[in-house]
């Protein structure tokens, strides 16, 4: 897909309907050629949508209309092409855990949490943020309701938990891990959200907040290297559960099935929540009823398909 195609794409599967300012600014990147042309002269993994806007908000774009935007790009490519080759996509939703609560709580515990591509860790607290499902049902963690607070609309049969599972550790392995306490850290993950959401963004700081009072351990290096010591790290009595969102497309393909064949023999059990295409093996076990439906993530445990999702955890199909 060249950079057209690639922005017009994301304006209409990923924009539309959820940021009207994306969705503008996408499509008029998207019909000016000398500006694909810049793009397009980025290295490959470089050319994501999500990075190049996420770089425009760090360095302080306003929300202008899609023509002086074109002129504000133009005009600041130089350091805008500076953070992007800086930089990654390493969006730390905490909005994805109502997503994987149904899952995560079928689980025994107690819990060793560990994500790979964990970005702040902001993902590894599910215990400690209130989940509302379908404006009706409504859990929040022992100590009471949370400063986070998740919501997600469900379809199909989905087994929404009534208590909140017991995590006794949190620990991740990204390339660059981030750092709650950092400022600029959080410029950079504030700047990953789409303007018109404050909901999220007001999510992010309440998250951040909390992982602050009590970092998980997350170090550095590649998901595929470090995973087997996070898991053997795990003591006698605790389950391992392996967790990852959104990361496991920024490998390629053999990478993914080293990651599939790892998780297939390591003594954990194993959440994932990909793009479809992202794990075929995952894919084939998608229900042929279900199979032409138009949905971006699955969400799997052990290997299984069990629902679709949205991109941040906002609407959960079960199969």
């Amino acid at each position: 897909m060249d950079v057209s195609a690639r922005f017009a794409d994301f304006a209409h599967r990923e924009a539309y309907g959820n940021s009207e300012r994306y969705d503008t600014w996408c499509r008029a990147i998207a019909a000016d050629h000398d500006l694909c042309a810049r793009i397009a002269a980025l290295p490959s993994h470089k050319q994501q949508p999500n990075l190049v806007l996420a770089a425009t908000r760090y360095l302080g774009v306003v929300e202008v209309p899609p023509a002086e935007f074109l002129g504000w790009l133009r005009s600041n490519w130089d350091d805008i092409c500076r953070e992007v080759l800086a930089r990654s996509t390493q969006t730390n939703e905490p909005g994805r855990t109502a997503a994987i609560l149904p899952l995560l709580a079928q689980i025994e515990g107690p819990i060793a949490l560990i994500e790979v591509g964990a970005s702040a860790g902001l993902c590894l607290y599910p215990d400690r943020y209130s989940h509302v499902y379908d404006d009706k049902v409504r859990l929040d963690p022992a100590a009471g309701p949370s400063t986070v607070v998740t919501r997600c609309t469900t379809t199909g049969d989905v087994p929404i938990p009534t208590v909140l599972p017991q995590i006794v550790s949190r620990s991740g392995v990204d390339l660059n891990p981030l750092d709650v306490a950092d400022l600029d850290h959080m410029r950079w993950l504030h700047a990953l959200i789409w303007p018109g959401q404050i909901e999220r963004d007001e999510r992010l700081d309440a998250a951040a907040a909390i992982a602050r009072a009590d970092p998980p351990m997350l170090v550095r290096g590649d998901l595929n290297e470090r995973i087997e010591g996070l898991v053997d790290a795990v003591p006698d009595g605790v389950t391992a559960v392996v967790q990852h969102t959104a990361v496991l497309a920024y490998l390629d393909m053999a990478g993914r099935d080293r990651f599939f064949g790892q998780m297939s023999r390591l003594n954990a059990r194993w959440i994932s929540f990909e793009g479809r295409g992202v794990f075929p093996q995952i894919d084939r076990t998608i229900p042929e009823r279900t199979q032409h439906q138009e949905n971006r993530f699955v969400l799997a445990l052990d290997g299984r398909a069990r629902a679709f999702a949205t991109a941040h955890g906002q609407r959960l199909h079960w199969l």
